[in-house]
């Protein structure tokens, strides 16, 4: 059984071990600091938020998300789900779909029109299952690093 809910103080060596795998996946290289103020906000739980998923009392996959404004349907916000991970030994579990399964429902209770994300193109085993519950509408991300 797959349980879902809010990230507790006790959760924060797991999680940031299962954060940690997530930048790893993507190549990336983050500064202490940076899992350090992360973990900060989910305990705010006012700008950015996260939802745990757990499998026999273990978290095995994390997600974070966080509302914002939107200009195409200024009446209403948008969610944008930022990073989604699970545990290798979980996938193909139901255990991603249930995180934003999760996600969805939060959003909808917070009045938001969409939930969005996105994920790289090589992502293969993550885009079989977002194929399955989401739209993906073509777009291509640009960015710019402001050092």
């Amino acid at each position: 059984m797959i349980d879902i809910g809010t990230l507790l103080p006790s959760d924060r060596d797991a999680w940031e071990g299962l954060f940690r795998a997530y930048i790893d996946f993507y190549q990336r290289v983050e500064p202490a600091e940076m899992y350090e103020r992360a973990w900060q906000e989910f305990m705010a739980d006012t700008r950015v938020h996260a939802l745990g998923a757990r499998v026999d009392g273990r978290l095995v996959g994390i997600t974070h998300f966080f509302t914002h404004a939107n200009t195409s349907a200024p009446d209403t916000d948008v969610c944008y789900l930022q990073d989604l991970f699970t545990a290798s030994e979980v996938r193909g579990r139901g255990v991603g779909r249930a995180l934003i399964d999760a996600v969805v429902a939060w959003a909808r209770a917070q009045g938001c029109s969409r939930v969005y994300w996105n994920t790289h193109e090589s992502n293969h085993t993550a885009r079989r299952l977002y194929d399955k519950v989401a739209e993906n509408r073509g777009f291509i991300r640009y960015q710019i690093e402001l050092s």
